[in-house]
Formats: structure tokens, C-alpha cells, sequence
């Protein structure tokens, strides 16, 4: 089962989802704008589903922050690709946010899956709306779009960027040529160089944010930036992200897998019983790296001394003593045995919702409460955003998740091979200035923080110490859904940014 997991963001359609709004749109004081003539004469011979895409659409903004009142320029558009025979082969959406100033840096940000669109993190960390899921951050049904104080456009300018066959991303014909690690990472290379040469933004200081596979693809995008547009990147900021193949989807029984997937079961323990601390977290990280991970390197233990062992772990993550006993110490069995009469996120271990299929052993079928339960709002809120404030009027799907996309997508020698660690190698080394910022929650048992920091902790010393940060939060995978989460790490952000200025 674990498999599928990091993947999961990959793993439905096009969504639409209901909600409210906390004040109307700010159409009546928006100012549109049509693309160029010569730009939209191009479009017009599309016979296909590019036809669908309308002009672009330039509003007027302004939001409260706690620096005072921001003005903004938020753009709703596409970037068009072309063949070699001139033929237009894409079109990619993105939705910019630009404020008046001099040296403002630039972010370029989109999500994972292989799959995902970009509505994920637009509208919940950086942008200048947020979706506010309920009281308690999970509640698609209460989902109401908010002014967001604390949007990164505070500190630098946003791009998010839907991937091609994800929001309004669309190639001609077949899209499959995009869904590969490399093509993908070279077609977010060139829709980035063609944003910074339309806007005239060369001279920015460029900034890429991923999540989740999106940090994977934000250390390729930025090698194939440099290599085929000539275009350096100043740092990269990874949220949760699939670093290493043979670490997120390796082998179940490898005892060190398992150790580094065990503190954040223990995180979610702890908050389950109210008692999360930073002590008791390093207690848990300790142990995973000691004795639990010398225990299941070796034969298992017996009598007296298997008791204690398991009865520790037991007690560590909240699964029973028989559970642990059964799998000799290994803790990938939590979905349905961790909780009784749950179903736990594997996005949050911390989360669970009652069982709707007790009766079956297995979780297969039934869904991820966060992922299927929560996350879904996005999709539906983003394309009534788009639409009622942006201005950006299609008839086209907003495609969310992609299942197309997931299944046919070209890991170049499968999941297992794939690997971040040589480009973020590479990256410090061919650049002196170059920075990586890594936020992940606590509880994520998608992509475990324990597996990033085994990565860094093997990196060599490259220039000045420091370049490469590890911070963590409480939550999980997608920890922004709780506000005081997505308000430290949008300030730690914002000190990322602005060290070395």
C-alpha cells in the first residue's frame, strides 16, 4: 500500500466543490485587459480545445496586511507553446501577482502529484485568498474564501503555474510528450523563461516553490532552466516534497524506511493525546535511530526482550501491542488499525474520520479523509475565483487531480530510480548564492520528514553552512491548512527570502 501513497496527490479527476465568500467579488473596481491583437490572432485557427481559453484578464487589487495596505496586479492568462513546423502544441495557464517596486524577487510555485494543479497552494499558503476549510481546517462543506494577510506577495512577486494536463493547462493533441520527469521539467522551464522575457523580469531574482512531487520538480526545473534557457535560479523552497524514489516508494520491510517513517507516527501520538512537545518529539527521533532501528536490522527479537520492545513501540504510535508484535516492529500497517473504528490520513496521521466501510480489512476503496474528504474544495473555490474576481471566463474543466496523468507518467526506469539529491548537489555547487529552504509537518506519513533529513544529513559541505534548511511544523502533509502553521512557515519564508540582501 505504501506504493501508492506519495502519489496520492495524483489520484483523481477534475473537481468542482461549492463554498462561500466572506465579501463580494472585487469586479466592479477590476480593470481588464485584452491581450495584444497580434497574440490572440495566432489562437484563432486552433480547432481544438485550446479554443476554449479566452484572453487574458489583468485586474486591480488591493488586500490589508500587518505592513500596512498592498496594491496588486493580479493576471489570468496563458503562455502558448509552438512546434517546429509553427503549429501552436500547448497552452499553459498561469495566474501572476505583481506588486509595483523595484528588485521585487519573483516566485514561480505549482504543485505534485504528477497531476496536481497549482490551486493547492494558491489558494492555500501564498496567494492573496485563501480557503478557509472550518474551524478546524477540515471541513470542505464550510470552505469560504478569505483576504489572506499573510500572502507571500508581502515579500516577493508569485507565478503559479498549472502543469500541462492539470487546471487550465492543455496541450494540442496528445499531452503524453509533457508526462515525463525530464519534459515535464523542461516545459515548466520554458513556460517560466517565456513569463520572465514577456514581463520584461530578467533582472529578478527567481525563486521556485514545489510541493510534494512539485519539489522533485522544482530541482529539475531549475537544472533545465539553467541548461537550456540560460536562466539561474536564487533558491528553491520544497514543501513536503518526494526527494529520493528508493526512500518514499522502497521496500516496506527495510528497516531503515521504517525508521525514518517512525517519528512521525509518534507526532501524531502525541498530538492525539495532547502532549506534543519538541522534548518528546526528539525523544522519538532518537529512539527510531537507535535501538528501533538496530532492532529491525537484525533477527527479531524474542521472549522478554520482544515484549519490551514492542510494548515501547506501541506506546511510541499509538497502534497495539499486538498489531506491532504481528509485523515484528514495522509500523505500515496504521490506515485502519491505528484508530478503531477510523480511517486515518495518511496526509495526516493525526487526522482521522469514522470508518465507512468497517466491514472490510482492507482501506483500498474507501478513500483519504484529507486528500478525497478535504482537499477537493480546492478545485471547485479556484474556479469560481477565477472566474467571479480574476475575470478568466472559460467553459473549460478545472482539473484538480489527474488520473490520466498519474498513470501515464514516464518516471525514466520507474519511482524507485527517481532522485532529487544530484541536482540539489549540483545546484550548491555551480552556484555560490544558491539557497533550499524544506518545510514539512510533523505527521506526514506521504512524504516523512525523517526521510528529507536523512537526505540532507548526507549532502557533503558545500560553501557556506547553512544554504540548506530543514524546517518543521505541526500538521502534515499539506500542514497550511492550520493557520498558525501557514503563518510561521510564510514568516520563516519571508527571512529565507530576505537573508543575503
Amino acid at each position: 500500500m505504501i506504493l501508492r501513497l506519495v502519489t496520492a496527490i495524483m489520484l483523481a479527476g477534475a473537481v468542482g466543490s461549492a463554498f462561500a465568500q466572506d465579501k463580494p467579488p472585487e469586479a466592479p473596481q477590476a480593470k481588464q485587459q485584452e491581450k495584444a491583437p497580434e497574440k490572440e490572432s495566432r489562437r484563432e485557427p486552433a480547432q481544438n480545445i485550446l479554443r476554449l481559453l479566452p484572453a487574458d484578464s489583468v485586474t486591480e487589487h488591493s488586500i490589508a496586511t500587518a505592513q500596512g495596505k498592498l496594491a496588486y496586479t493580479a493576471t489570468a492568462g496563458t503562455l502558448a507553446f509552438f512546434d517546429q513546423s509553427g503549429n501552436q502544441s500547448a497552452s499553459v495557464f498561469y495566474t501572476a501577482y505583481t506588486v509595483k517596486g523595484a528588485n521585487r524577487p519573483l516566485t514561480f510555485a505549482f504543485n505534485g502529484g504528477p497531476g496536481a494543479a497549482s490551486a493547492y497552494l494558491h489558494l492555500g499558503l501564498v496567494g492573496p485568498r485563501i480557503l478557509d476549510l472550518g474551524p478546524d481546517g477540515h471541513d470542505a462543506a464550510r470552505a469560504a474564501l478569505h483576504d489572506n494577510p499573510e500572502t507571500w506577495l508581502r515579500f516577493t512577486d508569485l507565478v503559479l503555474i498549472d502543469p500541462i494536463g492539470t487546471g487550465w493547462s492543455r496541450a494540442a493533441s496528445d499531452a503524453k510528450g509533457f508526462w515525463s520527469v525530464q519534459s515535464d521539467a523542461s516545459a515548466m522551464a520554458k513556460a517560466i523563461s517565456l513569463y520572465v522575457t514577456h514581463n520584461n523580469r530578467s533582472g529578478a531574482q527567481k525563486f521556485l516553490l514545489g510541493e510534494s512531487y512539485g519539489g522533485l520538480r522544482a530541482v529539475k526545473t531549475a537544472r533545465a532552466l539553467l541548461r537550456d534557457q540560460g536562466v539561474a535560479v536564487s533558491g528553491i523552497v520544497m514543501l513536503s516534497p518526494l526527494l529520493e524514489g528508493w526512500l518514499t516508494f522502497g521496500d516496506d520491510g527495510s528497516a531503515l524506511r521504517a525508521a525514518l517513517q517512525l517519528p512521525s507516527l509518534a507526532a501524531a501520538e502525541l498530538e492525539r493525546k495532547k502532549t506534543f512537545t519538541l522534548e518528546a518529539q526528539l525523544a522519538a527521533e532518537k529512539f527510531a535511530m537507535s535501538e528501533y532501528l538496530a532492532t529491525l536490522a537484525v533477527r527479531p527479537p524474542q521472549g522478554a526482550a520482544a515484549k519490551s520492545f514492542y510494548q515501547r513501540v506501541a506506546q511510541m504510535t499509538g497502534l497495539s501491542e499486538d498489531n506491532i508484535a504481528q509485523s515484528r516492529g514495522f509500523v505500515n500497517d496504521f490506515i485502519k488499525s491505528l484508530r478503531v473504528g477510523k480511517i486515518v490520513s495518511r496526509y495526516d496521521a493525526d487526522f482521522a474520520i469514522d470508518d465507512p466501510f468497517p466491514e472490510r480489512r482492507s482501506s483500498r476503496g474507501g478513500g483519504d479523509p484529507i486528500l478525497d474528504g478535504v482537499s477537493r474544495a480546492y478545485g471547485g473555490a479556484f474556479a469560481d475565483y477565477a472566474r467571479n474576481e480574476l475575470g478568466f471566463k472559460t467553459e473549460m474543466t478545472y482539473v484538480l487531480l489527474a488520473n490520466d496523468i498519474s498513470g501515464a507518467w514516464d518516471w525514466h526506469g520507474g519511482r524507485f530510480q527517481v532522485s532529487a539529491e544530484d541536482d540539489i548537489r549540483t545546484l550548491l555547487a555551480f552556484s555560490p548564492t544558491f539557497k533550499l529552504m524544506i518545510a514539512h509537518g510533523y505527521s506526514d506519513m506521504v512524504t516523512p520528514y525523517g526521510m528529507t533529513r536523512y537526505v540532507l544529513d548526507h549532502l557533503p559541505q558545500i560553501g557556506e553552512p547553512g544554504r540548506a534548511r530543514l524546517n518543521l511544523y505541526r500538521g502534515g502533509h499539506m500542514f497550511y491548512i492550520d493557520a498558525q502553521s501557514r503563518k510561521a512557515f510564510s514568516a520563516d519564508a519571508a527571512s529565507f527570502y530576505r537573508a543575503g540582501e
